[in-house]
């Protein structure tokens, strides 16, 4: 596998994955039907840099890195992932949130945030802890699930500098 710069062309491959995990509304807080347009805002043009990770030309994963807020706060990183469900359970989140911890270090970031992982995402909340991230809040309520309702959010943390 190789995580690599995203290209404009590389969305051809990027948006069903975006869709699918979009339609599902159980992970992101992204529109059910976010038109593709919009979608290639969000996920190509926002960021500050986005990655794909590829194994022999297809793209299997997916993520952004961006300024978390402005000013006083912009040492702080946040990011997105995302994997298609054909590649699931191989280890592409876990690769792809190492090469973005490393991406942020040389961007110049010195701490990483998640400001919304769904309660319910126990793949993803076990992943991040797993690689050093806490959980510094949760916002009860905060996320509409489309099968269980209304579950917390949570804002998970990394402090990165010292891995320099």
């Amino acid at each position: 596998m190789n995580i690599r710069a995203a290209t404009q062309d590389d969305f051809e491959q990027i948006w069903p994955i975006f869709r699918d995990i979009a339609a599902a509304g159980d992970t992101y807080a992204y529109p059910r039907d976010i038109n593709r347009e919009q979608a290639r805002q969000l996920w190509l043009e926002l960021p500050r840099q986005t990655f794909v990770a590829e194994e022999e030309g297809h793209i299997l994963g997916t993520y952004y890195i961006k300024t978390n807020q402005a000013g006083p706060g912009s040492h702080v990183c946040n990011c997105g992932y995302m994997v298609s469900a054909a590649a699931r359970g191989r280890g592409l989140a876990s690769a792809m949130c190492e090469h973005s911890q490393q991406v942020a270090l040389a961007l110049g970031y010195r701490a990483m945030q998640f400001n919304f992982v769904a309660s319910t995402n126990e793949g993803a909340v076990r992943l991040w802890t797993r690689l050093g991230f806490a959980t510094v809040g949760r916002l009860p309520g905060a996320f509409h699930h489309p099968r269980l309702g209304d579950v917390d959010a949570l804002v998970m943390y990394k402090w990165l500098a010292d891995k320099a």
